[in-house]
């Protein structure tokens, strides 16, 4: 018997994507980022009970921080833990890398957002991107062109 393939495992390495993020700006920059977590959390991402959807990164005193980012405790938490499923969580990025985010923070419009949480080496990792806002007619000019390659895709199939 040979070692198992991780991408044979089922749901991959990826724990948690925010779709919303996508839809919401445009996304120029990215970069990975660990995660300062509690015993409880890692096992609360292991079994994916994580909600990136209404989360977002600060970055105060130098240093980043996600806020928002909701990790559900197990039932089968230790009864000496007090488990905030929405506390504040410390990013962990190299000096250069935060150097860049508040220069790109401090223009107008642009925000710093998380993107997708996945294992990388058995560690949690966050990807971050720094992204302008969408306005409305953005968005409907996504979707009208989304539509139409599908809609290219059918036509090209069916001969």
């Amino acid at each position: 018997m040979g070692k198992k393939d991780k991408k044979s495992q089922p749901g991959g390495s990826t724990i948690a994507v925010n779709k919303r993020a996508r839809h919401e700006y445009f996304i120029e920059d990215t970069f990975e980022a660990g995660l300062v977590l509690e015993g409880w959390e890692v096992k609360s991402l292991r079994e994916g009970r994580v909600q990136l959807s209404e989360s977002y990164v600060l970055i105060k005193n130098g240093e980043a921080w996600l806020f928002g980012a909701h990790i559900s405790p197990l039932l089968s938490a230790s009864t000496h833990v007090n488990p905030d499923a929405t506390r504040t969580r410390k990013l962990l990025l190299h000096g250069n890398e935060i150097a860049r985010l508040i220069g790109a923070v401090e223009r107008e419009g642009y925000a710093v957002v998380p993107l997708k949480l996945f294992w990388k080496r058995g560690r949690a990792k966050l990807e971050i991107g720094v992204g302008k806002g969408k306005k409305l007619h953005d968005k409907r000019a996504v979707q009208k062109e989304r539509d139409w390659n599908r809609e290219k895709e059918r036509l090209l199939k069916s001969g």
